[in-house]
């Protein structure tokens, strides 16, 4: 359940990030898609795995860039653009992938805590994973720093809430934005990363399936909260762990059904949170979405 929350969490919060800043970037599975291909090629290219994930850092990071600068400064809309940077990252991530089909990493290795990991039953499950695991957790509690006690972070959250007001006061709202996005790609990059090179080690195209839409929808069940997106991320995974396990156990079913568990479960947890649109409102940075000017 841990290791299949990580990309989730990953995304969702990079997503979150942006929001957060007032942008929304519904091109979330194109930046995993490309980070997942860049990390799998330059990790066989180069032998390192360390380099694999920088080249998915800044695969998404590129993909971000390019979101941001037809949004922010050539002010084009952010729905629109962020669904044709999901496709354009789709078919990227394809063309570059052909030559690595079939291909193989050795995966990512899980780290000891010592004592903690002799622990019972829970030792090897908590205190036995993968470095990102533990990268992932450790990212959720600096983003709750950095928007609750940071100045950093309240700037960030002052340019999502009234733009116009941090920028009548001399903050610089689009380089702060950007600089949003760029974390936002930066994540999603690796939540593509540790899908090609840990948690199935092989390239194979189109092999998010579908988990960035599911990143973009935590971000409104947590609403714009990193832990709440970190405990998100453990829900869908185990639903995704659990209907392997059921596929395993032999039960009558077709496995279409089981397959599309998680995407269910998606649409019934965003029907009823919609069902309280106050808390969202309040939540939701005033900005999301809108396209801002410096000249009014």
């Amino acid at each position: 359940m841990m290791r299949a929350a990580v990309p989730l969490a990953l995304a969702a919060l990079g997503e979150l990030v942006t929001e957060k800043s007032g942008v929304l970037n519904l091109g979330v599975e194109g930046m995993m898609l490309t980070g997942a291909v860049a990390a799998f090629a330059a990790t066989v290219s180069t032998g390192s795995m360390t380099f694999g994930l920088l080249a998915a850092m800044l695969a998404g990071m590129a993909m971000a860039l390019l979101f941001g600068f037809l949004t922010l400064y050539l002010l084009t809309n952010q729905v629109a653009t962020g669904l044709a940077l999901t496709i354009f990252g789709i078919g990227l991530s394809a063309f570059v992938g052909q030559g690595f089909v079939g291909q193989t990493v050795e995966p990512m290795a899980a780290v000891s805590l010592g004592a903690l990991s002799q622990i019972p039953l829970i030792g090897k499950l908590v205190f036995g994973q993968d470095p990102m695991v533990y990268l992932t957790l450790a990212l959720t509690g600096v983003i709750w720093w950095f928007f609750a006690r940071a100045r950093a972070g309240l700037v960030v959250r002052a340019v999502g809430e009234s733009p116009h007001a941090a920028h009548a006061i001399g903050y610089p709202v689009r380089l702060i934005r950007l600089g949003a996005v760029l974390f936002g790609g930066a994540c999603c990059g690796l939540a593509g990363a540790y899908l090609s090179l840990v948690y199935t080690p092989m390239w194979v195209e189109g092999m998010t399936a579908g988990r960035g839409w599911i990143a973009l929808a935590l971000v409104v069940f947590a609403t714009w909260r990193p832990w709440r997106a970190l405990l998100g991320a453990w829900l869908f995974g185990g639903i995704t762990i659990i209907q392997l396990h059921v596929q395993g156990m032999g039960v009558d079913l077709p496995s279409q059904v089981l397959s599309m568990l998680p995407y269910l479960a998606t649409i019934v947890v965003l029907v009823l949170i919609s069902r309280d649109s106050t808390r969202i409102r309040l939540n939701a940075p005033a900005s999301i979405g809108k396209v801002f000017h410096p000249e009014g």
